[in-house]
């Protein structure tokens, strides 16, 4: 056995699917990449499918999911006043 096919042996043993991770997302107002692709594949989808329109569906795809991490981190920091007051709510 080389030390090429051994390192590769090690490399697949540790290896883990990326997950997707809304948390971060929303701590750093950055979607990662595989979320931006996940998403522009959903919005090539909903659109037919049809080639042609990537880069608009890759940009519209970015702009969702921004929104959607600076509506958490608002949420999240709404929620934290909220406990912080002791009002209650």
């Amino acid at each position: 056995m080389t030390s090429k096919s051994k390192r590769n042996e090690t490399l697949e043993l540790h290896a883990r699917p990326i997950q997707p991770r809304r948390e971060n997302a929303a701590a750093n107002h950055e979607p990662n990449h595989d979320e931006i692709r996940l998403r522009a594949y959903e919005i090539y989808l909903e659109g037919g499918g049809l080639p042609g329109h990537e880069l608009d569906d890759w940009l519209r795809a970015e702009r969702e999911l921004r929104k959607v991490a600076l509506f958490i981190k608002d949420w999240n920091r709404l929620q934290q006043y909220g406990r912080d007051s002791g009002d209650g709510n």
